[in-house]
């Protein structure tokens, strides 16, 4: 049966009442937000997950916060993949405003997939909680047709999950650094590079042994560098068969190469050169997990080779690996060559030979180059600027430099930063900041909430009650 013609169900000057009620209520109760739509810059054609995306553009709207006790969701979550922020928030939005105010000006950008309502994966920034949020899903149809019509959305919205894919350049620096400021941020207290450096001493190997004769391991030829090794082998050289002979020792050295799978040798660097051989060792490369195969070398004997070197003084504060130098070898012998080891809290750990040398009639000097700047504070990071801890190799992105205080906040860490190692700017370009500091103290405390009184709260609550008796509340 047809519905009763003496009844509109729902004219165009009722709907436009219902909205206009509605527009002045959100202007009312509502809180101002920034949306940022979403333009896809790469995608892949077969499942068609965006590879990269960005956030240009940013409309002023007003939003009504469904939430009134608080965010959605659980909050920072603990997972395998380090802290995740799960909170959460409604937002209505008029279907109007929308479609007046950003639809007609995002709607002719080729980057844009649906420019008729707001889109999964589109931003709103909310300064209330200075917090970036990622719609989920957009519920158009809520309330249901009263009046026959549609006059809101309501986005459903999570924290931003922020990635490297994705930029942000809105030009409106509140927004812009909303994402770095908000969430896990990890806090380094530095210190400059007020170092020392590193000494060592080095003997020549009959010196060590006391035998008369004999050879070293002067050099290690590598014949064939393998592939598809995904750890270190291990480099095994034979004994020298003297009871009071030294075996040599050595390890190697990786290296990835362009079209081929896992790792290469690069070379083999001798650790202790040995003493009391009559004739070449056998060098045998071993894979230590089975991946990897065809790693060749072979050992070069020299007459007068120095001994292994002796680390006196690893030093302070090494943000970088120094340059070692060894005393020349006499008329007719081979300079030693070497190169130095550091460990994670920047000291001299080791010290390597490619050339242990011949020829040489006495104990040879050992030079350690100085860590550079030695006493000073070296240059200032910039914001958003990719830094990488030395020892660590973690990288992480600036989100705020503190020179007086000298104090580092960082976002986005890819791993943990270790106390004693220098944090290097190195830029998102060529055009890093070259900066350097040593790591002093690591706080991974998220004290970005400005809505966070446990403290306050702790301190009063210790003034009311003595919790270091047995039964604060009464004798019984």
């Amino acid at each position: 049966m047809a519905l009763n013609p003496y009844f509109l169900q729902g004219s165009s000057s009722e709907q436009r009442l219902v909205q206009d009620l509605i527009n002045e209520q959100l202007r009312m109760y509502g809180q101002d937000v920034v949306y940022l739509p979403r333009k896809i810059i790469n995608k892949k054609s077969i499942i068609k997950e965006i590879v990269s995306s960005s956030f240009d553009d940013a409309y002023r709207l007003e939003a009504y916060l469904l939430n009134y006790q608080g965010f959605e969701g659980q909050g920072d979550v603990l997972s395998k993949f380090g802290v995740q922020t799960t909170d959460g928030v409604n937002l209505i939005v008029s279907k109007e405003r929308y479609e007046d105010f950003i639809s007609p000006f995002i709607g002719a950008d080729s980057q844009i997939e649906v420019s008729t309502r707001p889109q999964e994966g589109d931003l709103v920034y909310l300064p209330l909680d200075n917090t970036m949020f990622e719609i989920k899903y957009v519920e158009a149809r809520k309330p249901f047709y009263q009046l026959n019509n549609l006059y809101v959305y309501t986005l459903t919205c999570e924290v931003m999950d922020a990635e490297l894919d994705q930029d942000i350049n809105t030009s409106i620096e509140a927004v812009d650094t909303a994402v770095d400021s908000f969430g896990f941020i990890v806090t380094l207290g530095m210190v400059g590079l007020a170092a020392s450096t590193a000494s060592a001493t080095v003997q020549r190997a009959t010196d060590v042994t006391g035998l008369s004769t004999g050879f070293s391991v002067g050099t290690i030829d590598l014949i064939n560098d393998g592939t598809g090794y995904t750890a270190a082998p291990s480099i095994g050289i034979s004994t020298t068969g003297h009871p009071l002979g030294i075996d040599a020792t050595a390890v190697a050295i990786m290296t990835s190469r362009d079209g081929q799978t896992g790792q290469s040798i690069d070379q083999i660097l001798i650790t202790n050169p040995g003493f009391g051989y009559t004739e070449p060792p056998t060098v045998t490369i071993r894979s230590v997990n089975v991946l990897g195969s065809g790693g060749i070398a072979t050992a070069i004997l020299a007459n007068d080779a120095l001994s292994a070197v002796t680390i006196i003084d690893g030093g302070e504060e090494y943000g970088e690996v120094p340059n070692v130098s060894i005393s020349t070898a006499p008329s007719g012998g081979t300079n030693a060559t070497a190169v130095a080891v550091l460990n994670t809290v920047g000291e001299v750990s080791a010290i390597r030979f490619t050339n242990a040398g011949a020829g040489y009639l006495n104990a040879a000097t050992v030079t350690i180059e100085p860590p550079a700047a030695v006493g000073f504070a070296t240059g200032n990071y910039l914001y958003k600027e990719l830094v990488r801890g030395v020892g660590s190799g973690t990288t992480a992105f600036v989100q705020e430099w503190d020179f007086d205080d000298r104090t580092l906040k960082v976002t986005r860490p890819s791993g943990s930063f270790i106390v004693g190692e220098a944090v290097v700017g190195i830029g998102t370009t060529s055009n890093g900041s070259d900066a350097k500091y040593i790591v002093k103290t690591v706080s991974t405390q998220d004290d970005t909430d400005a809505f966070n009184e446990n403290t306050p709260f702790e301190t009063e609550a210790n003034e009311i009650l003595d919790f270091s008796e047995i039964n604060p509340f009464g004798e019984f």
